[in-house]
């Protein structure tokens, strides 16, 4: 195992959490990658430790809209505990990097053993359903320059990094707009000394300043996830 280790592994009892690094399998993410789809069983779960997930809702006719964001402080497959296996959304790996994999079967074997396991996966699954229906607000009401350094902020503190690649094209797709509103709302936000972005390659100058031009969505996950998991 490397130093980075993911959240939710990371505040289970040690022996429970040896336990579980015992079947993981560490694999690398590639962009682009789809992990799983609607109402498809899922064959593995996974925990992001240096990877970040979009996980989409699809609307016929559309390339659908991000309602959730999973990095090193979440896992895909938060539905085993309750006992589904098939998944609700298109999970598509946003920035690249190692996560750890387990089998459904393997995964659900250890829910059973492992009370520790199981209140974290409850925890959990609040937290995520609190990120989708807060997503869903967020898209109805706030407008795109504050939907976007939400994102933004998100996005950093899935990759751990000031820098990151992505297009206009998927913060399009990310957020349900038009290109045009990305570049508009991207360059307020440059000239506003906050980012610098330059063909695809994203700098955050200021980070207290783009978690001021953020919608409170932003802050609200934030406090959601601290209450129950810590």
């Amino acid at each position: 195992m490397g130093a980075v280790e993911n959240h939710l592994i990371e505040l289970l009892p040690r022996r429970e959490r040896s336990r579980l690094h015992a079947v993981c399998e560490m694999i690398q993410l590639a962009q682009g990658d789809v992990l799983c789809e609607p109402g498809k069983a899922i064959s593995h779960v996974y925990f992001p430790l240096e990877a970040s997930i979009s996980l989409l809702a699809l609307i016929e006719g559309s390339p659908g809209v991000e309602v959730a964001m999973v990095g090193r402080e979440g896992m895909l497959g938060v539905q085993m505990i309750l006992g589904v296996t098939l998944a609700s959304v298109h999970a598509l790996v946003q920035s690249p990097g190692t996560a750890l994999r387990i089998p459904t079967a393997v995964f659900r074997h250890e829910l059973a053993r492992s009370p520790a396991l199981r209140r974290g996966m409850n925890h959990y699954l609040y937290v995520r359903m609190a990120q989708m229906s807060t997503s869903a607000a967020c898209l109805r009401f706030h407008l795109i320059g504050p939907r976007l350094a939400r994102w933004l902020l998100m996005s950093q503190d899935r990759v751990h990094a000031d820098s990151f690649h992505v297009t206009h094209e998927f913060l399009a797709t990310m957020l349900g707009v038009r290109r045009e509103g990305i570049t508009t709302a991207a360059s307020a936000l440059q000239r506003s000394g906050l980012i610098t972005y330059r063909r695809g390659n994203l700098t955050v100058l200021d980070r207290q300043g783009l978690e001021a031009a953020a919608c409170g969505c932003y802050a609200a996950e934030r406090e959601a996830y601290a209450a129950l998991i810590c």
